[in-house]
């Protein structure tokens, strides 16, 4: 039936469109199918004023690649409030025009079908949808499958909101074991996942938004195609993820998915959103799920869900990755901020040499004063790294019982934060930035008073979105050697994949993708 994309044969990538007009709904299918859609899904219920003759031939007469119609009613989510015999016709119509596929709900399935299939224009494949407002059990998903399953449509498509990513599972356990072409999505950004990882469970769809038309929880069309390389995803391919909560602002995806490409690696980056760590590992556990990069706010408490950890963890007491154990399933962490960050800071130091320094000590660290603000898992590298290396480490943070923690361990000397605003700093010392100040979108904070930037010989901010903070902009006009954020964010990427894939970073590719995208 039909003669466009059979969706269980061929996994295709869907933009949904809800313009307001017609004629931007058929300028936004042609821009979608430049940006790398292979389909559109047209909602009519967000046309203004939509009358179906005319509205739908000038839709499906303009369609420069397949289309799906939805008109969704709002007893579904959608926006439809008129008669119901309209709206169901209005569908019929679409499917006498042309439309590729048609999409209506569970409730009125059986009926439509039977109708339409009764008629003389059944080119469309037709999609039975149920979306919820309420997150089901697996057990009463596996239920609606089979109700669906009973209409008899193409393709069964199933949505819902999901209040944790653990409950993103049920959908992927559903999928793998549907025999029938599925469609099926998780809402918002704790959903993401569904999309990235749909394809690997046998989901036939995943839905992109297009660049300026974005949608919560939806990658881009770009990025499925260009960074997630979405076609490549299948059964064998191992899931790693960056753990953090918020997640949106990472520029892992970018790097490392392209990375393992490079490498011939079938491993896919996720960035998961993730609000309890008991539960995401507990459900995550299969060992398709390989490894992790772990960000703000859980390099600190993730120590507890380790089964094994590195010795410099031990020291350090933070954790920015982890991998699953292929032999026994073991959760071990490492921690690649640490050299990462002070080799960046070393590297600059030795290129702009200071004149008290002393060229006979191994590190242009020792013995420098080293102002850290924040204590939290990236400051805890720092402070580690600076104190291995013979500086002379103080500890600003919110937290003060946190800084005097940290300040013990390194041997150093703990302060509370609101000090460091007018703490003058002794000539040639160096600033290390470790909070979130800075941090798109609050770019406009930094950490320290602008006439005091001037006594620092060198400034690190680890903040690396966007790439020149506004601490590293004040820093430079002040006469600082700056590093910034990025170049540790690559440092600690290498010795990431090298752990992910037990093979040698290809390390000027990385480097190039970063000096392009970043």
């Amino acid at each position: 039936m039909g003669n466009v994309g059979v969706l269980n044969d061929h996994r295709m990538i869907c933009s949904p469109l809800m313009a307001q007009s017609v004629e931007q709904m058929v300028s936004d299918m042609h821009r979608a199918k430049a940006q790398g859609a292979d389909l559109v899904e047209v909602r009519l219920d967000y046309i203004n004023n939509f009358q179906p003759f005319p509205d739908l031939e000038i839709i499906l007469k303009n369609k420069p690649l397949p289309v799906l119609i939805v008109y969704r009613p709002k007893w579904e989510g959608g926006r439809y409030e008129g008669d119901e015999n309209t709206r169901l016709q209005a569908l019929h119509l679409a499917n006498e025009m042309g439309a590729d596929y048609i999409d209506f709900e569970l409730k009125v399935a059986y009926d439509f079908l039977k109708k339409e299939r009764m008629s003389d224009h059944t080119g469309a494949r037709f999609i039975v949808s149920c979306s919820m407002n309420s997150v089901p059990q697996k057990e009463d998903l596996s239920h609606l499958i089979e109700r669906m399953k009973l209409t008899e449509a193409d393709i069964i498509k199933i949505g819902y909101r999901p209040n944790d990513i653990t409950e993103v599972e049920r959908m992927f356990h559903l999928v793998s074991l549907c025999q029938v072409p599925m469609i099926a999505y998780c809402e918002g950004e704790r959903g993401l996942i569904s999309q990235l990882l749909g394809p690997k469970f046998g989901a036939v769809l995943v839905y992109g938004s297009m660049e300026g038309n974005s949608v919560p929880g939806l990658p881009t069309l770009g990025s499925l195609r260009e960074a997630y390389k979405i076609d490549y995803i299948n059964s064998d391919t191992k899931v790693f993820g960056l753990i953090s909560k918020p997640v949106s602002h990472s520029k892992g995806p970018i790097l490392h998915n392209p990375t393992f490409r490079h490498m011939k690696y079938n491993g896919i980056y996720a960035p998961m959103f993730i609000d309890n760590l008991k539960e995401f590992f507990r459900v995550y556990s299969s060992p398709d799920f390989t490894g992790f990069s772990v960000g703000f706010p859980y390099k600190e408490a993730i120590i507890e869900f380790c089964d094994e950890v590195h010795p410099l963890v031990q020291s350090i007491g933070a954790v920015n990755t982890i991998i699953r154990s292929p032999s026994d399933g073991k959760l071990i962490g490492y921690n690649t901020d640490c050299e990462a960050s002070i080799t960046a800071i070393e590297e600059a130091l030795k290129e702009f040499p200071y004149n008290n320094g002393d060229a006979s000590l191994d590190s242009p660290l020792a013995e420098k004063l080293f102002v850290l603000a924040g204590a939290g898992g990236a400051g805890r590298a720092l402070a580690f790294g600076a104190r291995s290396r013979g500086a002379r480490v103080v500890v600003f943070d919110i937290d003060f019982e946190r800084a005097k923690s940290l300040a013990g361990a390194v041997s150093g000397e703990a302060k509370p934060f609101e000090d460091l605003v007018k703490f003058k700093p002794e000539k040639g010392a160096i600033l290390a930035n470790a909070t979130p100040l800075g941090m798109h979108p609050n770019t406009d904070r930094i950490p320290v008073a602008e006439e005091t930037l001037r006594d620092y010989q060198l400034v690190f901010d680890a903040v690396y979105t966007p790439r020149k903070t506004r601490l590293l902009k004040e820093a430079e006009a002040a006469g600082a050697i700056i590093v910034s954020g990025v170049e540790m964010f690559l440092r600690q990427a290498i010795g990431q994949i090298n752990l992910f894939t037990g093979r040698e970073a290809p390390k000027d590719f990385m480097r190039e993708i970063v000096l392009a995208k970043f």
